[in-house]
């Protein structure tokens, strides 16, 4: 049998090998996502973000646990930061994995950035299709965390929480940071610290003043205490509550949609930059480009447009 013709037949090893194709980019990657495509489009993909020490992994752990009582099987894709000196990825230990069953109910996968910015590892969304046409019902996502304005994990997952915890600092801060936008669930973790009340009675306070579109979600604060799994259920209760409302709404079908579309984009915008570098180092002698600016003669913005006009221009 084929590596795939094992994916298709549930073997997990034959998972970990197409996860590693895809990631790694090897030849004919892309037509085996095509492949996987197919089959795909039934796991529902719900995203964990946050600051550091948020306690995202625990949150996920605890997820996991309630997924697995409703006989739901679970892939989960945990994106750590790579190391800009070595390109190596900080590995943690995301989830203790010898807490689940080893049949295959529990798929984990830690991925490194590899300099994608926007809390995500370039290849996650394409990875969480290989955990969707493997069969997986539900596909948890935790990202970097490192406090960039996240904004990419909306185009690839359907249900977003935010995760803070009261050292993030006050409500405000959190807002600035740009989470305040993504969030369809607010979760304040280690809720047994002091301030965690006051934080979470701000982010209300901030949420019942902000506009709101009418037929929206409106967004809850919960409260969790995730390493003694306090409140996780009303968490994974409200995950579920959310994603009723957006496919009653409609909102789901047509975020999809939108997700499918920038994936089209993206696509065509990596390859039209692939061939435009291509060309461009073949044929253009940057140091003399270099010269011509640094002496006055020209600058970069209009060295920048002749090239433009130069190698768009069909051959």
């Amino acid at each position: 049998m084929t590596i795939l013709e094992r994916f298709f037949a549930g073997d997990i090893r034959a998972l970990s090998k197409v996860i590693s194709h895809i990631e790694n980019r090897s030849d004919g990657y892309q037509k085996l996502l095509g492949r996987l495509y197919t089959k795909a489009g039934n796991s529902l993909r719900i995203g964990i973000t946050g600051p550091p020490g948020a306690g995202k992994s625990t949150l996920v752990n605890g997820l996991v646990h309630e997924y697995l009582a409703q006989k739901r099987r679970v892939g989960v894709v945990a994106v750590d930061p790579t190391s800009p000196f070595t390109g190596g990825a900080l590995l943690g230990d995301r989830v203790r994995m010898h807490e689940f069953p080893t049949g295959g109910e529990v798929y984990f996968r830690s991925m490194a950035t590899r300099g994608a910015t926007g809390g995500l590892a370039g290849a996650t969304g394409n990875v969480a299709v290989a955990l969707d046409a493997f069969g997986y019902d539900i596909t948890l996502i935790e990202t970097v965390g490192v406090g960039q304005v996240e904004l990419d994990i909306i185009d690839t997952c359907d249900t977003v929480v935010v995760a803070i915890v009261p050292e993030s600092g006050d409500a405000v801060q959190t807002m600035k940071a740009g989470l305040m936008e993504i969030a369809d669930i607010f979760v304040v973790n280690k809720a047994d610290r002091p301030g965690a009340e006051k934080l979470s009675f701000d982010l209300g306070q901030m949420l019942d003043t902000k506009a709101r579109k009418e037929g929206a979600w409106p967004i809850p604060v919960l409260s969790t205490v995730a390493v003694d799994r306090k409140n996780v259920d009303e968490l994974h209760r409200k995950i579920d509550e959310h994603i009723a409302f957006v496919k009653t709404s409609g909102q789901f079908e047509k975020h999809r949609r939108q997700q499918v579309k920038k994936k089209i984009l993206s696509i065509l915008k990596h390859q039209f930059q692939k061939e435009f570098l291509e060309r461009l180092a073949g044929e253009v002698d940057f140091e003399d480009v270099i010269d011509g600016i640094l002496s006055g003669k020209t600058n970069p913005f209009q060295v920048g447009q002749e090239l433009f006009d130069r190698f768009s221009a069909p051959q």
